[in-house]
């Protein structure tokens, strides 16, 4: 290196998800050559784009479609499959544990946190043992192979009481993943029992139970009215100010005194910041994120950045009305804030300054199964049934990530509308040596 040359600067993100995969693609386009090296750290080698977790467990988009791997889009940086387990911004280093057991150091000049945030469980009895999350593609796949296979078992059972609890699906939680991962589940389950001669869809029970006093609040309270009258309408039991109060052993109890069993228990009653930020010196607020600036820039550290689920950044569209308003955890926040960080982050290097991050509500759509949605645009446009539907479709496919992508999903869609969902349970997946050790033993 010349005499009095600088040296790239070493950009580290923590996390691959949405504010990740956006940043890092944003940095290695916009990057001068020489200018910084970009490494990526995550658990998984791969994006999750959550959105399309519904239909991918509906057999309406193939698993591997919703999902971005890391190393074949970023090919400008360096991916490493590891966990971040310790942040120690003082020295400038991160603590990675990778796949295989190995711990190494990283040091780095320039921290962007993307960890974002995990399923908020609450101490209920049974939750761990009994609950499923919707936060992977790998729950989504467990859940439609589960869902099915419920209805392989109760159709080959003659007791009344396991058939019963066989076919009731529990759903907790009636924020947008509740309610759409219960009615594209529902849509999947309706259509697959008309091959099942002695199963009827009177037979199944689901039921969706939220603690507050409506559901989907991210919509108008009409539009949320609606939605539970057209989940009631499917024969959907909605629970409004509702709690569990166990669920062990499948049975469940709510603390308004009903009870039944249930063999299907989803659990998407919110999510927290990831727990692996207490592990860091970087300022954190009393919910648990990093605490930002406007700019997305950490409180009182110039180097180091922080977005999505994990970050506490004021949000500036309420400022009038709550001076202490932050961005709410949600897709639509972390795929804006990335967007706004880059160019921050590049400011920050060449000595310019950042601009602060500021999204008004944009509105907001849901899929109630197929062929049926809400939504709500700009507070005003309200849209229903199909086109509500198309719009959800159209939304999301938009902010899928990668032209790639784009067009697989698109054809996903065109292979479901031609030829229907596919209805098949692969539940082998979910144990694949089975069948070898039992030829083992024959």
């Amino acid at each position: 290196m010349a005499k009095g040359k600088k040296q790239p600067k070493r950009i580290l993100i923590v996390g691959g998800g949405y504010v990740g995969l956006y940043t890092a693609l944003g940095l290695q386009r916009k990057l001068r050559s020489l200018e910084a090296s970009v490494t990526v750290v995550d658990p998984q080698p791969h994006m999750t784009y959550q959105p399309f977790l519904p239909e991918a467990a509906a057999g309406s988009i193939e698993p591997r479609h919703v999902v971005v791997p890391l190393r074949k889009v970023l090919r400008r940086c360096h991916v490493l499959t590891g966990r971040v387990t310790k942040i120690e911004h003082a020295n400038k280093t991160a603590t990675v544990e990778s796949i295989d057991g190995h711990v190494q150091q990283i040091s780095y000049d320039v921290l962007i946190s993307a960890l974002g945030s995990i399923s908020r469980l609450l101490p209920i009895p049974g939750l761990a043992e009994q609950g499923i999350g919707f936060k992977t593609v790998g729950e989504a796949i467990y859940l439609r192979n589960h869902v099915l296979s419920r209805l392989d078992l109760a159709a080959s059972t003659d007791d009344p009481e396991l058939r019963r609890k066989l076919l009731t699906f529990l759903v907790i939680g009636g924020g947008y993943a509740g309610v759409e991962a219960l009615a594209e589940l529902e849509d999947m389950a309706r259509y697959a029992i008309r091959y099942y001669d002695n199963i009827s869809a009177k037979d199944m029970r689901w039921v969706l139970v939220e603690a507050t006093g409506r559901i989907m609040p991210e919509v108008s309270a009409k539009m949320g009215v609606y939605t539970v009258k057209v989940l009631e309408k499917r024969g959907i039991e909605v629970f409004l100010d509702t709690r569990v109060k166990t669920l062990e052993n499948g049975h469940i109890v709510l603390d308004d005194g009903t009870e039944f069993d249930a063999d299907t228990v989803i659990w998407t009653a919110g999510v927290k910041a990831n727990p692996m930020l207490q592990q860091t010196d970087l300022p954190l607020d009393e919910r648990g994120r990093v605490r930002c600036t406007a700019d997305l820039q950490v409180a009182g550290l110039s180097d180091a950045w922080a977005a999505g689920d994990n970050a506490g950044v004021p949000d500036l569209s309420r400022i009038k009305e709550d001076p202490t308003a932050t961005c709410s955890p949600s897709a639509q926040h972390a795929v804006r804030q990335a967007k706004r960080l880059v160019p921050n982050v590049l400011a920050s290097i060449r000595g310019k300054k950042p601009k602060p991050y500021f999204h008004k509500y944009a509105g907001s759509v849901a899929s109630l199964g197929l062929y049926k949605g809400v939504s709500d645009v700009l507070g005003v446009i309200r849209l229903k049934g199909f086109l509500a539907w198309l719009l959800h479709r159209g939304y999301h496919l938009s902010r899928m990530p990668t032209f790639n992508r784009k067009v697989r999903i698109m054809f996903d869609w065109l292979g479901a509308f031609v030829f229907r969902r596919e209805v098949i349970s692969m539940g082998q997946i979910q144990d694949p040596k089975t069948e070898f050790a039992r030829a083992a033993k024959s």
